[in-house]
Formats: C-alpha cells, sequence, structure tokens
C-alpha cells in the first residue's frame, strides 16, 4: 500500500495555527480518559515528560524503559542547554526570532508550522521545569541565566552548569514515578521492542523481549508512542549511548511507516577525538564551551609543537577569521566542516592531527579559574579524566563526531506516522531540525512533544476514532512473537566466527569514510555496493554466544547490527538521491566558493520519505512539498 502524506498542517497564518488545531481537535471527557491505553517506548525527555503529562490527565499508560531505570535514558548525555525565547537577557529575543534561527539552521529543511509550534513552547517548558525543581542556573539577583549557542545571536539558553540533560531528566523522572506511585503507569525495565503489532492497519501494540530473562512478552494498547531516540550509532563511534539504537523505528518502518530524511545525520564539533581502536563510543564536550573558548590551529602545515609553544602570532582562530559576526558560535554544521578543512589542510594538532584546539586561556585571564569551574567545572572534570590532560592549562583537543539524528519516521503535524495509531516524539521523528539541529534545540524538542503536544493530538486521536476490542490474544501478537522468535533463533544458530561487534565496526568505518562529514556521488555508490556484501558475510559468519532464554548482551548487539545492516543502506540511498547539500548533509558537488553547502530549492525543497517494498526490493521515495511563507530560503551567511 503506497504511503499517503498528509501533514495535516493547520491553514491560516503560522503565528496562530497551533491554537487553531487545539481548539478544533476533538476531546475526551476526563471519564473517559480511563478507558484508553498508552503504549510509551523510551523513558528520556521525550517519554518521560509524555508518559507523565498523559497519566495525569488520566489514561492508562505503560512505559518501557530499555535501561533499568529511566535515569540511564541518554538524555542525560545532553550537556550544554534548552532554548527558549523568554528575552531574559532583553537583547532582542522572540518567538519569532528562535522561529528564525531554528529554521535557517536547519538550512531551510524543516517544516514551518512544526517549528513555529516549538518556538511557541518553548517558555512554558521552562517555566514547567522551574516549576519541578530543575536547577537551573541563575545570576547574581536571583533570575534564571542565559548563555549564547551556535547560530543565534542572542543569549537563550538555560543551563545547569554542564548538566542540564540530566537535570531536565530528572523532573521528568520525578513527574513520571509520582504517577507510578499513583498507579496511572506501568514500569517495565529492562525492555526492548522488537515487534510493531498492527491490526487492520492500525498500531495496537508492541512485542518486547526481557532483556533478563529473555522471554518475549506482548503488550496491547490503543496507541503506541515511539520515544526511542535516534540511530548516530549506525556509525559506530558517536556520541550515543551503545544502548542507542534504531531497532523500534526500524520495524515500525518495516510496517509501513514512512522514513523520512534519514541522511539527516548530525557531526557536532567539540567531541574528544578518537585514541584507538579500543573505544566502543565518542565523549561529546559541550557546545556551550564555545561560548568562552576560543578554537585554533596552527598556522603552518605540519606545526607540531606543543600549544603553549606556539605564539599567538602563529595561531589561526579560523572560526573568528572566516565568520566575524558568529565567530566561535557559528553552527555546528559550519563549524565541523571548518575543523575538517584545517586538518585537511594538515594543519590538525595532537598526536593524530585530527584535531583542533579549544583554548580557555583568554576566558581563564578575563573571568578568572573559578568563575569558568563555576559554569563549566564538570565538563572539564570530565575531559580530564578522560585526556589525563589538565584543560584549565592546556587547550583541549576537539574533532567532530557523529551525534544526533535530524531524520527519523516521518509524522504530521499531531506527531502520528503513517500508521494510524502510532506516534513518534523527540529526535525519533524527523520534523523540527531540517537539515542541521542547533544547539540547544534537542532538550526543547523531546519536552515539548511530550509535555505540550502530544497530550492534545492523542486525545484528538481517541476521540475521532472507533477502537475494536484487541488483546494479546489475537493472532496478530501470536504471529508478531513468532517473527521476533524466528530471528533470535537464525542469529544464535549461524556459528561463525565473527562477533557482532567486528561487523559493527566494519560497516561503521564505511559508513564514516563514505557518508561522514562530506559525502560524494563515487563514494556513496561504494558505499551501497559494498554494505550489502558486509549484510551477507554477517549471515553466514556471526557468532553468538549464550541463548535466547537468558540474559545476553550479545544477542542485544546482534539484533542491533542486523538493523544497522539494513538502515545504513536506506541511509545511503537517501544521501545519494539527495543532490545538493544541505545543513549536515554536505555534498562534495554541491558547494559555493567559500566551500559552504550550495542547496537546490528548486528539486530538493522536500522531506524525502521512504516506504518499505519488502525484504530485497528498493524503497519507495515520496516528497512532502517544504514551503516557506514566514522565512524565504536564502544562502545561509554566518560572516
Amino acid at each position: 500500500m503506497s504511503l499517503k502524506l498528509d501533514a495535516h498542517i493547520p491553514d491560516g497564518p503560522v503565528a496562530q495555527k497551533w491554537d487553531k488545531h487545539r481548539f478544533e481537535l476533538k476531546l475526551v471527557n476526563p471519564a473517559n480518559k480511563r478507558k484508553f491505553d498508552v503504549l510509551v517506548v523510551g523513558t528520556g525527555l521525550a517519554g518521560a515528560s509524555a508518559a507523565a503529562s498523559l497519566a495525569e490527565l488520566g489514561y492508562n499508560v505503560s512505559v518501557f524503559c530499555i535501561q533499568d531505570s529511566p535515569r540511564r535514558a541518554h538524555s542525560i548525555a545532553a550537556q550544554g542547554g534548552i532554548n527558549a525565547a523568554k528575552n531574559y537577557p532583553n537583547d532582542g529575543d522572540s518567538v519569532r526570532r528562535l522561529f528564525y534561527d531554528t529554521v535557517k539552521g536547519g538550512d531551510y529543511r524543516a517544516r514551518e508550522a512544526n517549528v513555529y509550534r516549538l518556538a511557541q513552547v518553548s517558555n512554558s517548558i521552562i517555566d514547567q521545569c522551574v516549576a519541578q525543581g530543575v536547577p537551573f542556573a541563575r545570576d547574581y539577583g536571583g533570575s534564571l541565566d542565559n548563555r549564547s549557542f551556535g547560530g543565534a545571536q542572542v543569549s537563550r539558553t538555560f543551563y545547569a552548569r554542564g548538566q542540564t540533560g540530566q537535570q531536565l531528566l530528572l523532573g521528568a523522572y520525578s513527574a513520571l514515578m509520582r504517577q507510578v506511585g499513583k498507579g496511572q503507569v506501568k514500569m517495565f525495565p529492562r525492555r526492548e521492542m522488537v515487534e510493531l503489532v498492527t491490526i487492520d492497519g492500525v498500531a495496537r501494540g508492541i512485542v518486547a523481549r526481557n532483556l533478563v530473562t529473555g522471554r518475549l512478552e506482548s503488550y496491547a494498547g490503543h496507541a503506541v508512542l515511539l520515544c526511542t531516540g535516534g540511530y548516530g550509532n549506525t556509525f559506530y563511534l558517536s556520541t550515543n549511548a551503545n544502548s542507542c539504537n534504531v531497532g523500534a523505528a526500524w520495524t515500525a518502518y518495516k510496517k509501513g511507516a514512512g522514513f523520512a530524511n534519514p541522511c539527516f545525520t548530525q557531526i557536532h564539533p567539540t567531541c574528544i577525538p578518537q585514541s584507538g581502536e579500543h573505544q566502543s563510543k565518542l565523549t561529546l564536550m559541550s557546545e556551550s564551551l564555545r561560548n568562552d573558548g576560543r578554537i585554533w590551529v596552527p598556522k603552518a602545515k605540519g606545526d607540531k609543537r606543543a600549544p603553549g609553544e606556539i605564539p599567538e602570532a602563529e595561531r589561526d582562530y579560523y572560526l573568528e577569521r572566516e565568520y566575524p559576526s558568529f565567530g566561535n558560535l557559528v553552527p555546528r554544521d559550519v563549524a565541523s566542516r571548518a575543523a575538517k578543512r584545517m586538518i585537511d589542510e594538515g594543519r590538525g594538532v595532537g598526536r593524530t592531527g585530527l584535531a583542533v584546539y579549544l583554548d580557555f586561556a583568554d576566558a581563564i585571564k578575563r573571568q578568572g579559574q573559578p568563575k569558568i569551574a563555576e559554569k563549566y567545572g564538570n565538563l572539564f572534570d570530565m575531559y580530564a579524566h578522560l585526556t589525563a590532560e589538565d584543560p584549565y592549562r592546556a587547550p583541549m583537543r576537539i574533532y567532530p563526531a557523529v551525534h544526533y539524528a535530524m531524520g527519523g519516521l516521518w509524522v504530521d503535524y499531531n506527531l502520528m506516522t503513517t500508521v494510524p495509531g502510532l506516534f513518534c516524539l523527540g529526535e525519533a521523528n524527523f520534523s523540527d531540525h531540517g537539515a542541521n539541529r542547533l544547539g540547544a534545540s534537542a532538550l526543547m524538542q523531546g519536552l515539548a512533544d511530550g509535555y505540550f503536544i502530544i497530550p492534545y493530538t492523542l486525545g484528538g486521536f481517541f476521540g475521532a476514532t472507533k477502537f475494536p476490542k484487541v488483546d494479546t490474544g489475537h493472532q496478530a501478537f501470536q504471529d508478531a512473537e513468532q517473527s521476533a522468535a524466528a530471528r533470535q533463533k537464525k542469529l544464535l544458530s549461524i556459528g561463525g566466527k565473527r562477533t557482532p561487534v567486528s561487523f559493527h565496526k566494519e560497516l561503521g568505518k564505511l559508513m564514516w569514510n563514505n557518508c561522514g562529514m562530506a559525502r560524494n556521488e563515487a563514494g556513496l555508490k561504494e558505499a551501497l555496493a559494498k554494505i550489502p556484501a558486509i549484510r551477507e558475510e554477517f549471515w553466514k559468519n556471526l557468532t553468538v554466544t549464550g541463548s535466547a532464554e537468558d540474559f545476553n548482551q550479545t544477542l542485544e548487539r546482534a539484533h542491533r547490527v542486523a538493523d544497522y545492516l539494513e538502515f545504513s543502506e536506506l541511509l545511503v540511498r537517501d544521501a545519494l538521491e539527495r543532490r545538493e547539500s544541505c545543513g549536515g548533509h554536505f555534498r562534495e558537488e554541491s558547494q559555493t566558493a567559500g566551500g559552504e553547502a550550495k542547496r537546490d530549492d528548486a528539486n530538493f525543497s522536500h522531506a524525502a520519505v521512504w516506504e518499505y517494498a519488502g525484504e530485497g526490493q528498493t524503497p519507495v521515495q515520496h516528497r512532502e512539498k517544504l514551503e516557506f511563507k514566514d522565512v524565504i530560503p536564502s544562502q545561509r551567511n554566518y560572516a
């Protein structure tokens, strides 16, 4: 069945769309809310906030957490802050400016209506979190403090030192556990979704694997909310936790959910460089560090002197030189490509030459070390712990790394996928960031979706839908469990010689080299030719120890690598078909004279939405045309 893309965007001026839409959505009265069961998969900021909010309204909520506690969701790794248009510094910010910066930062590849709504609810998020007791930084007078982030010329980022994600998650977690205590939420920790169950084309449940016992468990409901994060781990080395994966989204794709813009993956400019083959992930250094840190490389190629031995006149503060208006606060994609240019010129630093310096000497001299420690102390401690270098005395070494997925399951204005009853929130959907995410916007989107959007739109779906009675005894659940069991049996029975990790590394290197910071037609075609060969070898030569009826992390990894080996082909195909550069998707054939991304609005001003066509079949591309009435597309310029 061919996908039908109807974004259900309300008509009228962009500033009035959400209010108009909320009024027109059907409502469910408080007594009837008790009749609906909602399954929330994932307990990061999007999942925890959605589950808490829906339970507060009276819905019966079941929550599935891949970790032992929602407190361990990868949202805790977000460091620098969360954006909102409060304009507390009185420096010219507004809802419209946040909207404009986000559309421009995404290189005009996001829906205007979604982005404006995000900017609208941003202020309510801060109020909500303050009420929960989130310890945002405050200025001397006691007011909430702000700092700057890339892609903006105003100071709108609220923060809690370098652990903003953790503090926001603890706020959402407290709201969630309140509902668990009341019995309105049932918590299922250490469960991983392995199948989506659809009945008559409508999402009615999931099959999850109990990661402790190995048992396959079925759960039925009236709607399923996927809040499972992004797919950056396809590249093996990324800033994502090892448990982050594409599995839930991928099984939804195979059941009819369109997958939009998978090639839009973000490279974060400030990460600790790889130090050896032993690493399974890379560590993020918050973009907030670019407020006070200055990025530079030696002017001379191959200069291997220690940073303290290179005089000021022989340093190139290249972001300040190339982008004088924004300086070190250019958007992430711009900063990442600039670092790559420096390294390609032979001016990289450190033992490998794959790094640039992030230097705080000037800031420490101007503000004093205690003030810098007050703002970034835990980040400096983390860097020192991982590198055995003191960033108060010598510059940090940083290098770009895969970080965030702007692509994801296609959703309409209500956050519903092309499968009725299946909603997708946070990083797992494609909706708000376009081709590049501005810093401090991930936390904003996750909490906007969970606290302030899905409570309205899910009610609108329930109020307008009739549901036949379904429970886990339905044949569709039995079929889904049998399918999951058969896949496990197949993985365990191969009896080869290579581990899942070895295949993941091989795929990751191919993806980084051919579809990483820069992409070209030859490299993408090479990747499309090699991925099927790696996948064939995987199914012939994989070894998985242990059994399915037990705690088995090797089997977990094998499941996820099998998904990556399929999904990566879709990601590369999407990158090959998008013959333009935009944001984090940089095609070398399409760049300005200055080396910046060059869009092709005439042919690619759309979201590319892919439909599963069956195993071994070429997926079908559909297009949602993007229209810009309030922010007119232009060549991005941060100089």
